[in-house]
C-alpha cells in the first residue's frame, strides 16, 4: 500500500507558510502530509504575529504622536472647534510606515526564534534541560508578546477609556481654571491697591455725582417754585465733579493701573483658553495604559497578556514537544551530505570538557589536508635549503684548499 503513496502536491500558501516557518521546502516537499502541515501551522503562528504586531505598533505610534483634545468624547473628520479633533492624515501615513517596519522586524525575530529552536531530546515530553536551552527564546517571546499585547489592550476597550480619560481632562480643565481665578484676582488687587487715594477720591466724586444726580431728578419732577435755579446749581455741581473725575482718570498713575489691569484681563482669558489644550495632553499612551488596567481590572489584563503569550511561545514548545519525523531525518541526512561534500567529519559524543559536558569533534579533512600539503612542502622547501648550503660550504672548502693565499685575498 505504501508502493502507491504521494504526498500531495503543495499550493503556493503553503509553501509561503513553509517559508514563515523557515522550513525547506525541497524537503517537505518529499516528506510527510502530517510534516507539511505542522510547518504549515507555525507558519500560519508566525505570519500571524508579525501582522498583529505591525496593526498594534501602528496603532502605538499614533496614539502617541496624534493631535490631542480637550474632549476625547468629541472626535470628527473634520475641526471645527478647540474641544474637536481631526484625523491626522501625516501622522496615519508615518503610523502606517512604522507599523509595518515594526511588523517585520517581529516577524524576523520570531522566524528566527521558531528556525533556531531545535527539537529538543525528540520526544513528546519537554525535560528540564530543553526548557534551560530555550530560555533565551522564552524570554525573547515573552518581551514580544507583550509589546504587541498592551496596544491591542487599550484598543479593545478604548470606549471605556476615553469616558476616564475625559472625566481626568474635565478635571484638570477645572483645576486650572480656578488657579488662574486665584492667580489673577490676586494680581488684580494688588494692581488696584497700587492707585490707593486716586482711586478712593474717584469712588467718592463718582458716589456724590450719583447723589447728586437723584437730586436732580427730584427737582425737575417735582417743579416746586424757584426749581429752574436749583436745577442748574445741581448740574454745575454734577459737571465740576465729573471734570474732577475725568482729570484723576486721565493721570499717568491711573492710566497705567487701568492698562495693567487690562493685560491681566487679556492673560487670564488666554490662560483660561490655554486650560483646554494643557488638559488635552492628558491622552498619551501612558495614562491609556493605566486606564485600561483600571478598567479592564488586573484579571482580563492578565488573561489578554497570556492570551498573546500562548500565541508567541506555542512554536516554541510545539518544536520542543515534537518526536522525530521523516523531516527531521531527511534534515539531517541533508546536513551530513552538505558536511560530508566539503570534507568535514562530525564524531559526536567523543569528549567531555571539564564540567562532565559531552563535546563533538570536528575534523576538517579538507582544511587537515591543505594543512597537511603546506607544512609537507615548507619542510622539503627547508630540506632544500639546507642541501644548497652544505654544496656550497664543500665547494668553497675545496677552493681554499687549492689556493689559500687567493682565497684570503678575495675575502
Amino acid at each position: 500500500m505504501m508502493e502507491n503513496y504521494t504526498t500531495p502536491k503543495p499550493s503556493s500558501i503553503m509553501k509561503m507558510m513553509w517559508n514563515c516557518a523557515g522550513g525547506d521546502a525541497f524537503l517537505l516537499e518529499r516528506a510527510t502530509y502530517s510534516d507539511q502541515v505542522k510547518y504549515f501551522c507555525m507558519g500560519g503562528i508566525v505570519l500571524a504575529t508579525g501582522v498583529m504586531a505591525s496593526l498594534s505598533g501602528g496603532y502605538a505610534f499614533y496614539t502617541i504622536f496624534s493631535p490631542k483634545t480637550a474632549n476625547v468624547l468629541d472626535k470628527m473628520q473634520v475641526a471645527k472647534s478647540a474641544t474637536e479633533i481631526p484625523i491626522d492624515t501625516p501622522t496615519v501615513i508615518f503610523s502606517v510606515i512604522f507599523g509595518i517596519i515594526w511588523g517585520l522586524m517581529i516577524y524576523n525575530i520570531d522566524r528566527f526564534i521558531v528556525t533556531s529552536t531545535g527539537k529538543g531530546d525528540g520526544t513528546e515530553a519537554i525535560t528540564l534541560n530543553e526548557l534551560k536551552s530555550a530560555l533565551p527564546r522564552l524570554i525573547m517571546g515573552c518581551i514580544i508578546a507583550i509589546s504587541i499585547s498592551k496596544p491591542v489592550e487599550i484598543r479593545m476597550f478604548k470606549t471605556e477609556i476615553d469616558l476616564e480619560i475625559q472625566k481626568e481632562q474635565e478635571k484638570e480643565k477645572t483645576n486650572l481654571i480656578n488657579l488662574a481665578e486665584i492667580n489673577f484676582k490676586k494680581s488684580i488687587s494688588e494692581t488696584e491697591q497700587n492707585l490707593g487715594k486716586i482711586q478712593s477720591e474717584i469712588d467718592e466724586k463718582e458716589k456724590s455725582i450719583i447723589a447728586n444726580k437723584q437730586i436732580l431728578v427730584t427737582e425737575i419732577t417735582g417743579k416746586r417754585p424757584g426749581y429752574e435755579p436749583r436745577a442748574e446749581a445741581m448740574k454745575t455741581i454734577i459737571g465740576e465733579l465729573q471734570a474732577q473725575v475725568d482729570v484723576l482718570k486721565k493721570s499717568p498713575n491711573f492710566i497705567k493701573a487701568e492698562n495693567d489691569k487690562a493685560e491681566l484681563q487679556e492673560k487670564k482669558k488666554k490662560t483660561i483658553d490655554d486650560a483646554g489644550r494643557k488638559a488635552a495632553s492628558l491622552d498619551g499612551l501612558l495614562i491609556r495604559l493605566k486606564k485600561a488596567h483600571e478598567v479592564a481590572g488586573s484579571t482580563i489584563s492578565i488573561f489578554i497578556t497570556l492570551l498573546f503569550l500562548a500565541i508567541e511561545l506555542t512554536p516554541i514548545f510545539f518544536k520542543m514537544m515534537l518526536i522525530k519525523s521523516p523531516y527531521d531525518y531527511l534534515y539531517e541526512n541533508r546536513n551530513e551530505m552538505k558536511l560530508a561534500e566539503n570534507g568535514i567529519e562530525v564524531r559526536y559524543d567523543f569528549y567531555k570538557d571539564k564540567e562532565g559536558v559531552e563535546k563533538h569533534l570536528i575534523i576538517n579533512h579538507e582544511a587537515d589536508k591543505l594543512k597537511f600539503e603546506k607544512v609537507k612542502i615548507a619542510e622539503i622547501q627547508k630540506e632544500l635549503t639546507y642541501y644548497a648550503v652544505e654544496k656550497y660550504k664543500e665547494r668553497e672548502k675545496q677552493k681554499i684548499d687549492e689556493d689559500p693565499e687567493m682565497y684570503i685575498q678575495e675575502a
